[in-house]
């Protein structure tokens, strides 16, 4: 088994922490859902160093508990790794909207995948709860949808500027 990546998160989560500017993607185009998450564990499994099998069977599985659509037209698929210490999150704004099985039955078209450490702790639901609070907000969730371009997505969501918006 491999050895956890990243350092363990010791300090208060918040997305910057979570997210970083490279990790951030518009305009994606998918089919569907399974689609979907199939590109987001490819693209978590390059950066991290792991199987897109592994983690694509990971977000199925927690997807099979009941749809991470959570309202509003936002996805937040996550699940938990063995072989992290700290939150991975990637942020997509897809060109169209898809049917996710949302608990509004809304189309999704902002999606936040996060994928937490195994280990039971406060970290891994503070990090979901810091996500899921920043994206269920009406006018953050506008201001995503209007921002043309990666670099004012990540501004938007983090806090943190990096271009024109």
């Amino acid at each position: 088994m491999r050895a956890p990546i990243g350092p363990v998160l010791d300090e208060a989560v918040t997305l910057d922490s979570i997210l970083a500017p490279g990790r951030v993607i518009h305009g994606l185009r998918v089919s569907g859902k399974a689609a979907l998450l199939e590109d987001l564990a490819r693209r978590a499994a390059r950066a991290l160093d792991l199987d897109a099998g592994a983690i694509l069977a990971a977000l199925v599985r927690r997807e099979g508990l009941g749809s991470t659509g959570i309202g509003g037209g936002v996805a937040l698929p996550h699940a938990r790794l063995d072989a992290l210490r700290r939150p991975y999150g990637l942020l997509a704004r897809l060109r169209d909207p898809l049917d996710f099985e949302a608990i509004d039955e809304r189309p999704v078209n902002l999606v936040f995948l996060l994928l937490l450490p195994a280990a039971n702790g406060g970290e891994p639901l503070n990090a979901l709860a810091c996500v899921a609070r920043r994206l269920r907000d009406p006018d953050t969730a506008t201001a995503l949808r209007g921002a043309r371009d990666a670099a004012g997505l990540y501004a938007l969501v983090s806090g943190r500027p990096l271009g024109k918006v």
